[in-house]
């Protein structure tokens, strides 16, 4: 196995020679991919990450992995059987519905598709555990990063305290500290936002939205707007009111109060089927407004030693190539392997990692903006009726949803 060979050909009691220090900023899922990846390869690293506990904060939301890339990540991780034990069995399940509520697609769920569904949080615990005590450093956000004059880079942390490290990874998401020590780049807002809400036990107490929403996704399109929902493994429905807005819109509405909330977006549903209104209507407890922002497509930087990014923060994108999980799963597993794969030259493994990482992230942000133009374009939800019925099958349309 390569992963055999790697160890006893470059390691000396489960660690690289040398002992490079290796920093990753941000416990979501590509730095605790890579501090994975790395720990199966016998090399030590430390993860820096804002939040006090793995609990602090809610990690919801469905994901679908990817046969050819999220999968291949945690099947590499060695993990992959503990994926399996938690895929949401009827998550792959599509319903496109336009704004009168007529059914243009109604697809099962079938396994062969390739693509499951699985929460968020419950994907974060796999890796979490995975690690060795100690790895995360909880409760040690980083207040500044830059590079210092021995090409080493080093951290400022909230409460005081520096840290220096040979190779500094930012995984710290969309509005990335590290992102500023290689490109001035910053994330962009698309002309899309979300006001997401929650239906609680969904099937006792919301049958009109459970029925909408049905037992996977759902896809409930009209001009400039819409709804984005899927049904959680827990019974409850998550719900996104998706519009075409200008920068700021969110900021002008009270989205704290649900009855001020609810009625702007019933105001902007107006004319929409009476079921797909209960959406917004019979929504439980608060609404959550948000700004849908990517980076530029041809987003890179030069190669600079000891630094380098990964997930959001190298490649912030649309959430409509639902490949973002994918992406930094795969950005972890490539940049762990190539730390391995150079013993004793982070620049060279850097140099392996970032040229295919670019240039698969552009190709599919192409795909996320080609994506969101179809769903909210003046015919909604035509286009994406028809990418279905041109594609072999719905599995097909979902990579570049």
């Amino acid at each position: 196995m390569a992963n055999a060979f790697v160890r006893n050909t470059f390691w000396t009691d489960g660690e690289i020679m040398g002992k490079p220090e290796i920093a990753i900023v941000g416990a979501g899922l590509g730095g605790l991919m890579l501090a994975r990846t790395l720990h199966v390869y016998g090399i030590r690293a430390t993860i820096y990450e804002l939040d006090e506990s793995p609990s602090a904060r809610t990690q919801g939301g469905m994901l679908d992995i990817h046969e050819e890339d999220g999968q291949v990540a945690l099947w590499e991780a060695g993990l992959i059987e503990q994926f399996r034990a938690v895929i949401h069995v009827g998550g792959q399940a599509t319903r496109v519905l336009d704004r009168e509520g007529a059914v243009h697609v109604d697809e099962p769920d079938d396994p062969a598709r390739g693509r499951p569904e699985v929460e968020r949080g419950r994907l974060r615990r796999i890796l979490l555990e995975s690690l060795p005590a100690g790895t995360i450093r909880w409760g040690s956000g980083v207040t500044a990063a830059r590079r210092r004059a021995d090409g080493r880079a080093e951290l400022v942390l909230t409460g005081g305290g520096t840290v220096t490290a040979d190779l500094l990874v930012g995984a710290d998401g969309a509005w990335s500290r590290v992102r500023a020590l290689l490109t001035d780049a910053v994330p962009e807002y698309l002309g899309v936002s979300f006001v997401e809400l929650d239906h609680l036990d969904a099937d006792r107490r919301h049958p009109g939205p459970a029925k909408v929403v049905g037992g996977g996704m759902l896809f409930a399109l009209g001009a400039g707007q819409g709804f984005l929902g899927h049904r959680e493994p827990d019974g409850s429905l998550h719900v996104a009111a998706a519009l075409r807005k200008p920068a700021g819109w969110l900021d002008g509405v009270d989205w704290a109060d649900p009855r001020t909330g609810k009625a702007v977006l019933l105001d902007e549903f107006a004319g929409w089927a009476p079921e797909l209104l209960d959406l917004i209507r019979e929504a439980d407890g608060g609404l959550t407004p948000r700004a849908i922002h990517g980076l530029p497509i041809a987003h890179r930087w030069a190669l600079t030693p000891g630094v380098t990014l990964v997930g959001d923060a190298a490649h912030l994108m649309s959430p409509f190539a639902g490949a973002g999980a994918n992406l930094a799963l795969m950005d972890g597993a490539d940049l762990g392997r190539a730390i391995a794969a150079h013993p004793g030259d982070l620049a060279a493994a850097v140099a392996t990692y970032e040229a295919p990482m670019i240039a698969r992230a552009a190709e599919i942000a192409t795909q996320a903006v080609r994506s969101l133009e179809m769903c909210f374009r003046d015919d909604a939800p035509q286009g994406l009726v028809e990418f279905f019925g041109q594609m072999a099958g719905p599995e097909t349309a979902g990579r570049q949803l």
